[in-house]
């Protein structure tokens, strides 16, 4: 059997329904034969950093994989194309984006992926989702067996998020909300 890694990816989506299209996205990695089980945090209304366009929905999900990084990657990019991803310029608003933010404590500096993500600590979007997922040690809190913190220390990514304080974001409550811990294990 293949080893289990842990994987921290932020979903992001600002075209179309796009809660609709991050709810399918989180089904499509939960029912991949690569993923053992999957956390995701609740969706976040924020303002578009660096780029025009409307608001966009983000969350981030915490992953239990086989799959090796750019096995993981491809999937990921995989399913963007699948749900109309387009590129026409950096920034440009999206059905929907995926981005890895932490791979176990791999630091990784390739053409096509660099981890952890270079440009988390510059964004709320990112961020505060992610604390969402990320285990702390709270008692009760659901645990994905194998899937440890990510390399980052807990407090390093509030102190982040704090200076992100000028970034526009809203946690969304009401129907279709990811809950918050869940932990759907396939």
């Amino acid at each position: 059997m293949d080893a289990l890694h842990c994987a921290y990816v932020g979903l992001g989506a600002n075209l179309g329904d796009a809660q609709l299209t991050l709810r399918q996205t989180q089904a499509e990695l939960a029912a991949h034969d690569g993923i053992a089980a999957l956390e995701a945090s609740p969706f976040y209304r924020t303002a578009p950093v660096d780029a025009g366009g409307p608001d966009f929905i983000n969350a981030a999900v915490r992953l239990q994989t086989r799959l090796e990084p750019l096995a993981l990657l491809d999937l990921l990019q995989a399913l963007e194309q699948r749900h109309g991803r387009q590129r026409p310029y950096r920034n440009a608003p999206r059905t929907l984006d995926l981005d890895m933010l932490f791979y176990d404590d791999l630091q990784l500096d390739h053409p096509r992926l660099t981890l952890p993500h270079p440009r988390l600590h510059e964004r709320a979007f990112a961020l505060m989702p992610l604390l969402d997922v990320v285990p702390d040690a709270a008692p009760g809190q659901p645990e994905l067996p194998g899937c440890a913190r990510p390399p980052v220390p807990r407090a390093a990514l509030l102190h982040w998020l704090a200076a992100c304080g000028d970034q526009r974001i809203e946690r969304l409550s009401g129907p279709g909300q990811a809950a918050n811990g869940s932990c759907n294990t396939v």
